[in-house]
């Protein structure tokens, strides 16, 4: 891989976005309720872009989801951690809000772009009564000026003709412009935290890299924090500052993205790795996360001290170390000043406390 200057910014910042011991459960009927997110933990910074990866079901949106309060409680039920946001100076935990200081954050503060843009946008209004709905929720403003700041976001976006394209409705936009409309409409109140989930789902290549240049080039030029969720490692590797690997509810890895790529120390991360072809190498069949993660020599940490042993809730025989029964067997390591692994819960571990996951850095090649 080629080799970067890998400097951590030394002017610290505070975070925008404190996600700490995040768990939530869904009602499952007459069955035990499903945990969706078991425990997590991670720090979004001001101009940074935090890459949330892993694979369906892991609980990456739900965990964007619970940031704006958008779990439907019930089924769904927020069973304990803070998720703490700068709200201009003073800091608020966003599960203890109401719905009305809710409507203030949401949309306004934190914003979000959503999976599919043609199930988010209504089809039976306009692009402009859309937009404007949006900024005349969270900006003191008249419906003139309204319209023209809808239009100041379709032109920050590259929407061609925008004024004429604000009485045009979702049909009569491609996928790609209908996904410009979402991010104009989620940026169009100024949010300082952008949740962009799955952004480039479902577009060819050339319109992915578009948008993901319009989120670059929006971020830098506003300071807006990033939380990408993504399936798509090159999408991370091009994109991101930091990493947060997720998987079955929990992180387990987190670290900043050349680090990551370089030398991924979790058996899953590197299963993931594994499993994307490469050019300079011929197979005839790719490895799959599975056997990377059932072949018990790849838990081993090495270099690292302490009796560290990676978790995995399916572990190969002979893996899985002695835990006491009354605590739970997985736990947030931090393993170097920037790496962070999702570890059995030793007596080792319990002896020696993780502060958890916060990295202020942005990486200097963009």
């Amino acid at each position: 891989m080629t080799q970067h200057l890998d400097i951590a910014n030394p002017a610290r910042t505070s975070p925008l976005l404190q996600v700490a011991d995040l768990a939530v459960s869904f009602d499952n009927g007459a069955g035990p309720r499903v945990q969706a997110v078991a425990g997590v933990s991670m720090t979004v910074h001001p101009n940074q872009t935090l890459a949330v990866v892993g694979e369906s079901g892991c609980g990456k949106s739900v965990t964007a989801m619970s940031t704006m309060q958008l779990i439907p409680r019930p089924p769904g039920r927020f069973d304990r951690g803070t998720i703490l946001f700068d709200d201009g100076g003073s800091t608020k935990d966003i599960l203890s809000l109401s719905e009305r200081e809710m409507l203030r954050i949401r949309g306004g503060k934190i914003a979000m772009i959503f999976q599919e843009p043609m199930t988010s946008l209504n089809p039976v209004y306009t692009i402009g009564d859309q937009l404007i709905e949006a900024i005349l929720l969270h900006q003191h403003v008249a419906p003139d000026q309204a319209w023209q700041l809808a239009i100041q976001a379709m032109k920050d976006v590259g929407i061609p003709k925008a004024e004429e394209r604000m009485r045009a409705y979702p049909h009569q936009f491609s996928g790609g412009m209908r996904q410009r409309v979402m991010i104009a409409m989620a940026l169009a109140c100024q949010p300082k935290l952008l949740l962009a989930d799955e952004p480039t789902t479902a577009l060819d290549v050339t319109i992915q890299a578009q948008i993901l240049e319009l989120l670059r080039e929006l971020q830098r030029s506003r300071g807006m924090g990033i939380m990408l969720i993504t399936h798509n490692l090159g999408v991370v590797a091009e994109n991101a500052d930091v990493v947060c690997v997720m998987y079955a509810g929990r992180v387990v890895e987190y670290a900043r993205v050349f680090e990551l790529f370089d030398n991924p120390l979790h058996p899953y991360t590197r299963g993931l790795f594994n499993s994307i072809p490469l050019l300079t190498q011929r197979k005839h069949r790719l490895t799959t996360v599975e056997e990377v993660v059932h072949d018990p020599a790849q838990f081993k940490l090495p270099g690292l001290a302490g009796d560290l042993v990676p978790w995995w809730p399916d572990a190969p025989a002979g893996v899985k170390p002695a835990i006491a029964a009354d605590r739970d067997e997985y736990a947030l390591v931090q393993v170097a000043p920037t790496r962070w692994v999702g570890c059995f819960n030793t007596k080792w571990v319990e002896d020696h406390p993780s502060p958890r996951p916060d990295l202020d850095y942005r990486r200097d090649d963009m």
